[in-house]
């Protein structure tokens, strides 16, 4: 082993400007007083660490510093003994050593516990037979010291000997687990468990079989290195499941959260019984529900959902929802989001009914509260997943709507629109509840206060009111909300008889106030509060109206042609028919006289007047082709699109339940536990390895089916191949990391000392550590990883040179400039899905938009819409029913999210050229919107690279 490639355990930073001491200066301050000794020992420390010798120090360590007691200088020692050099160049232990040796050997019999626990931990270090060896009874006899920090090192170090060097402690299983077995302090326990599980299996075994009853009463660390034990014992050989299972069910009855939530994944994989499934899942519930921390929570619901993925599972966890949804008592929304999806997931015909009265709850105590922010958006939530219940079960909507109705009045317009969309949706499909939600919507008609929910609402009156009293309601509510008519009259009226009584006064000079912060404030006698109160008693339609908003008056158009048609055909009475068909007119017209005036802030569109003016045309001759197009072929587009996402619907379930289902082929072998070779024994990974492997971010992911798709393909080239040195490396993505792994190749026949990697970064990247510097034999190869940082989705970019200086040379020192390293960020995005309402909104808010033209020599439109699709992980939200057919152009929307929780939205719009023949390539552009202007430009920056088909 060359000196380069010696293990090094401790690491410390040093200033590099300082100029490092003389020898002779450090000898004469190792001779000095106790404080010059320290400094000057951490001097020869820090040298050695930097690759100098020092071999004339160490006599003089051994006669001046090793036999004094201060605790600093002590401590300091073991670092040095630990990195300095004990052998001679042909790899014989130093004589020096011997003296060494019995210095430890005193300290290890050194009356305070601090100083011999020390040593303890220091000898785990050794690499040295020669050296340990006669130390061997000292550390036998720390097992019987008085404290507990000297044991617990005592039982490592005389593990890490054994492991090391067996033939210096051959019986140490025997003796540690004696010394388990009288043993009391917790952590000691702990480590003497851990070296017999390691060093002798069985006996660990025949330890924990002697006091497997009292588990619950060993500390949680103890606990932890049980419940691991006996997953990989059952793991190895399941004959010993049914010995150890009540075990495990015992703890997860620990009052520590780490060891009931190792316990019950320990259970779900050791036992697929519904009983152990329950046990775990209730574990899991109870963890969510106590533990504060939201990230552990997240974590808890993750392995929740793992298990519901298991169709024997689900079933278990279907009687459990009502547990589940304790966790909503969590103020966190992401918590649930989660817990209100996996709840909508399980739930069935059996428990619904619960399910519901609780959202219920739910929904009512989130009425006119602001305490917290989110208040609103869990509104939605709830108010989604109660029309996804009643979707499913319909019995269930009759208790839903009248709680969710109060909502159409809510300030928040996004809850309200959720609940506007459910009750449409209700009342096309449950003919049994139309006369409930038409009552309830007249009731909380008059105090909706947003213009959107206000058109819905109307619509949803003017197309389902079926009987005459309902028709004759819906006109007194429209009246009652336009006020007094007609409009412009009125207004004007208003204006002039509030003005009259303040022109008298208003004779008298303006007054001026100072108001409190010192300003100038003119007060008129014109300024009173009525203009306020007319603000306030202003019915909403006619505000709407005031305000500019005809789109609403189109629609109340349409509504009032509706009703009165109906009207018409359900009396017989020509007077009250012309009556109310009139009464209809007028409303209409004194609608089209105020958009005309100047009383709204912006007048009538000429679209809204071409629609008022239809309906007041439709309603003048009442023609049977009219009636037939307004009271039926609107609610049947209404009707074919509920049943197209319907059936969107059932089919993403159908395709669930199928990703789900374990289907097992009938050649399919079938495997006997008690033929099966120990190492094919367990199908599933060991968790703790695996787990393990995820902390030190060495999981290894499935590569795709493509051969091509290996590791070798990652591979850039840095240098070229005829540069002094050689340089490739491998780009490892590892979520908020990513590892370069660099290859130097030194090409020369000369020595590079100091050859180092000089890395720099630009985006949104940061450079961990610095690579340390090598020396290069001549035609010698190394290896040298470099951390980088991530901080947001967005193109990186890592630039540097290699610089080196050649031995005996007289120039400067040379450089090899390296080619850039581009950072993908489809590493990050991830596809996701959000709901139409939720994309427009999102498209609204961001401000960054990049466009991109598309260039490509794919001629089919879906193909470039796939291939667009693939290229840059997003997911396309326009379901597949409105893609397909042919119609020469397409327009789709796209959505992906990052691991950092960004957002980005796309939308396509394609075309294909027919005047330019079947041959021509797609043209079109594709707009994409993010929050970071980095997003927005990395994703364009993909999609302009990945645009043209390669041909294979």
């Amino acid at each position: 082993m060359t000196a380069a490639e010696n293990v090094c355990y401790t690491l410390i930073n040093v200033p590099m400007d300082s100029e490092p001491p003389s020898e002779i200066s450090l000898k004469n301050d190792l001779k000095g007083d106790v404080k010059l000794k320290t400094e000057a020992l951490k001097k020869v420390i820090i040298m050695i660490l930097n690759g100098e010798k020092l071999p004339g120090l160490l006599m003089t360590i051994i006669r001046f510093v090793l036999p004094l007691q201060d605790h600093t200088i002590k401590k300091l020692l073991l670092v040095f003994w630990e990195i300095v050099p004990k052998t001679t160049p042909d790899g014989r232990l130093l004589q020096e050593m011997i003296l060494v040796c019995d210095a430890y050997r005193k300290d290890l019999q050194h009356p305070n516990e601090f100083i011999r626990g020390s040593t303890l931990r220091f000898l785990c270090k050794l690499k040295e037979a020669e050296l340990l060896e006669p130390l061997m009874p000292a550390i036998r006899a720390c097992l019987e010291h008085r404290h507990s920090y000297v044991r617990r090192n005592a039982v490592l170090a005389i593990y890490t000997i054994y492991r090391n060097f067996e033939h210096l402690i051959p019986d140490a299983p025997e003796l540690i687990h004696d010394f388990l077995v009288n043993e009391k302090d917790a952590s000691c326990k702990r480590n003497a468990f851990m070296m017999l599980i390691h060093a002798d299996q069985d006996r660990a075994l025949d330890y924990l079989s002697t006091c497997i009853d009292q588990v619950q009463t060993f500390g949680d660390i103890l606990q932890l290195v049980i419940v691991e034990l006996i997953y990989k014992v059952c793991h190895a050989n399941p004959s010993e499941r049914a010995r150890f299972i009540r075990c495990i069910y015992n703890l997860l009855q620990s009052s520590s959260p780490a060891v009931k939530y190792e316990a019950a994944g320990t259970l779900v994989t050791l036992s697929s019984a519904p009983t152990a499934i329950k046990a775990a899942a209730q574990c899991y519930i109870d963890l969510i529900i106590k533990e504060s921390d939201n990230n552990v929570k997240l974590i808890v619901l993750d392995r929740l959902i793992e298990l519901k993925e298991h169709p024997s599972h689900e079933r278990v966890l279907q009687d459990l929802v009502m547990d589940i949804l304790r966790v909503l008592s969590t103020p966190d929304l992401e918590v649930r989001k989660k817990t209100l999806q996996l709840a909508l997931d399980l739930v069935s015909s059996r428990n619904v009914e619960e399910l519901v009265i609780v959202l219920k709850k739910e929904v009512i105590k989130t009425n006119n509260v602001t305490e917290h922010e989110d208040t609103d958006k869990y509104r939605q939530l709830l108010v989604r997943t109660l029309h996804s219940c009643s979707v499913r079960f319909p019995d269930m909507a009759a208790n839903v709507i009248p709680v969710l109705m109060e909502f159409l009045s809510d300030n928040n317009e996004a809850a309200a629109a959720d609940v506007l969309e459910f009750v449409r949706e209700a009342i096309q499909r449950f003919d049994n509840l139309r006369p409930l939600i038409v009552e309830k919507m007249l009731e909380v008609f008059h105090a909706i206060k947003s213009v959107k929910i206000y058109r819905g609402a109307l619509w949803i009156l003017g197309e389902y009111c079926s009987t005459k009293e309902d028709i004759q309601s819906v006109m007194t509510e429209v009246r009652r909300s336009l006020g007094e008519i007609p409009i412009v009259e009125s207004e004007i009226k208003k204006e002039t008889g509030e003005l009259k009584p303040e022109e008298e006064v208003s004779v008298g000079p303006a007054q001026k106030l100072v108001t409190e912060m010192g300003t100038y404030a003119t007060q008129s006698a014109l300024s009173s509060s009525r203009p306020a109160k007319k603000e306030e008693d202003r019915p909403p339609l006619r505000g709407f109206l005031l305000d500019g908003d005809f789109f609403v008056a189109a629609s109340l158009a349409t509504t009032l042609t509706k009703i009165a048609l109906r009207y018409v055909s359900l009396v017989q009475e020509k007077k009250k028919q012309n009556s109310f068909v009139a009464e209809g007119m007028l409303l209409m017209a004194t609608i089209l006289h105020l958009g005309k005036s100047s009383l709204p802030k912006k007048p009538i569109t000429d679209d809204d007047v071409d629609r008022i003016s239809l309906c007041l045309k439709v309603l003048s001759e009442c023609s049977p082709l009219m009636n037939d197009i307004f009271n039926k072929e609107c609610r049947q587009s209404l009707s074919h699109m509920l049943s197209a996402k319907l059936e969107e619907e059932k089919l993403s379930q159908k395709k669930e339940s199928e990703k789900r289902n374990v289907t097992v082929q009938p050649d399919d072998p079938i495997s006997f536990m008690q033929l099966t070779a120990k190492n094919e024994m367990s199908s599933k990974e060991d968790q703790f390895q695996l787990s393990l492997l995820a902390a030190m971010g060495n999981t290894q992911r499935k590569e795709a089916a493509d051969p091509l798709a290996s590791k070798l393909n990652k591979v850039t080239q840095l240098t070229g191949f005829s540069d002094p040195v050689y340089a490739e490396a491998y780009v490892h993505v590892n979520q908020y990391d990513i590892v370069l792994d660099v290859l130097v190749v030194n090409q020369t026949s000369d020595t590079l000392q100091n050859c180092t990697l000089e890395l720099a970064t630009l985006g949104d990247l940061k450079l961990v550590e610095k690579p340390s510097p090598l020396t290069l034999a001549p035609h010698d190869f190394a290896n040298i990883k470099a951390n980088v940082k991530v901080a947001s989705t967005e193109n990186g970019i890592i630039f540097g040179n290699i610089v080196y200086d050649v031995s005996g040379a007289a120039s400067d020192r040379n450089c090899v400039v390296l080619s850039d390293i581009h950072i993908d960020i489809m590493d990050y995005i991830q596809p996701a899905s959000c709901t139409d309402a939720e994309f427009r909104q999102m498209w609204a808010e961001f401000e960054w938009e990049n466009k991109v033209t598309v260039n490509t020599n794919i001629i089919d439109l879906n193909e470039y819409l796939q291939h667009i699709l693939k290229s840059t992980n997003m997911k396309c939200l326009t379901p597949e029913k409105a893609l397909s057919g042919y119609c020469g152009f397409m327009a789709a929307n796209l959505y992906a999210r990052s691991i950092f929780g960004e957002d980005a939205l796309a939308n396509v719009s394609i075309e294909k050229p027919i005047h330019l023949g079947p041959e021509a390539p797609v043209t079109g552009h594709i707009r994409i919107r993010a929050k970071s202007q980095g997003m927005a430009l990395s994703l364009g920056d993909k999609i302009n690279l990945s645009q043209k088909k390669t041909s294979l």
